[in-house]
């Protein structure tokens, strides 16, 4: 298993229930997939350093967790579809 470490920006027009239960279902997915470890940590809203889909600001969330590559594919699949994500950028861990 590897280290992966997953920040996302959700839209900035949704309500604080909306943003938790974006980032449990994505919590969901990793662990339902055999992710180990996971660690979520909400940020709260931030303005971004430059527009993004007519957004200047955004949710951030952290997601730290142990995986096989194939969990991460996944969850960059349904982070690409889905209309509540602005950006994503996973990253893997030394």
């Amino acid at each position: 298993m590897r280290a992966y470490e997953v920040l996302y920006i959700i839209k900035p027009d949704l309500e604080e229930e909306a943003v938790q239960a974006v980032a449990n279902r994505f919590s969901e997915i990793v662990t339902a997939n055999g992710g180990t470890d996971l660690k979520v940590d909400i940020w709260g809203k931030r303005r971004l350093a430059y527009e993004i889909k007519k957004f200047n600001e955004g949710y951030y969330v952290l997601m730290n967790f142990n995986s096989e590559p194939h969990v991460v594919k996944e969850l960059e699949r349904l982070l690409k579809i889905s209309d509540d994500v602005i950006r994503f950028l996973t990253t893997k861990q030394e």
